[in-house]
């Protein structure tokens, strides 16, 4: 896929630079505490803020990073891109990118750390497969108390599990007031965004059975 490309190309970018990437990440990536400046103060340029929505979605902060996002991109963005068709795919790749950043910009205004990844793009993919492959299985490892059998489930009970996980740990977030790593609301947020725009988009195409994504 074009976009698992674009995104290995510029992690490898990015490790070209040494010294100088804390700088291209705090220029490109999302710093919510720049666009609210931007927003309500007028102390930051608004256009070249407000564009670290989109290009901080293509930047990655470790090799984890990168693998773990383009891994999910590839197991279930192409039954997905294949429902939608390749233009609409990316605008909804995009959009759903986007207001999943807003959504974690939202949560924490006054962040000065940068926000980078697919992760909020990819979780509209998620929520875009779970609606229309609910019942398409899935290989997954279940984690039990002694072992960890590889199992095959229905895709919502695995992407519904995953859900539930982000929207725990975000929660808990707001309610002990601390940040972290991991943006857990930029993944509720795509992951609803996906779940209601392929809904709308394909009302009449949902597929029960559907693909097995591995």
């Amino acid at each position: 896929m074009g976009l698992i490309a674009l995104n290995c190309a510029l992690f490898l970018y990015e490790l070209l630079l040494g010294p100088d990437l804390r700088g291209f990440m705090m220029t490109w990536g999302l710093v919510p505490v720049r666009v609210t400046q931007a927003l309500q103060f007028g102390d930051q340029p608004l256009l070249p803020t407000l564009v670290t929505l989109a290009t901080s979605m293509f930047l990655h902060g470790g090799w984890a990073h990168l693998l773990g996002n383009m891994w999910y991109l590839w197991i279930f963005g192409d039954n997905v891109e294949d429902r939608l068709g390749h233009v609409r795919f990316l605008c909804f790749y995009l959009v759903g990118g986007i207001l999943a950043a807003l959504t974690q910009y939202a949560i924490d205004p006054a962040a000065a750390v940068p926000t980078v990844g697919a992760s909020g793009a990819i979780a509209a993919v998620l929520g875009a497969y779970a609606v229309t492959f609910p019942r398409a299985r899935v290989v997954t490892l279940l984690p039990l108390l002694l072992f960890w059998p590889i199992v095959r489930l229905p895709a919502l009970a695995v992407l519904g599990g995953w859900f539930v996980i982000q929207f725990f740990n975000g929660a808990l977030g707001l309610a002990w007031m601390v940040g972290g790593s991991v943006a857990w609301w930029a993944h509720i947020g795509g992951f609803v965004f996906g779940m209601l725009a392929m809904r709308l988009m394909t009302p009449r195409r949902v597929t029960l059975s559907g693909p097995n994504p591995v």
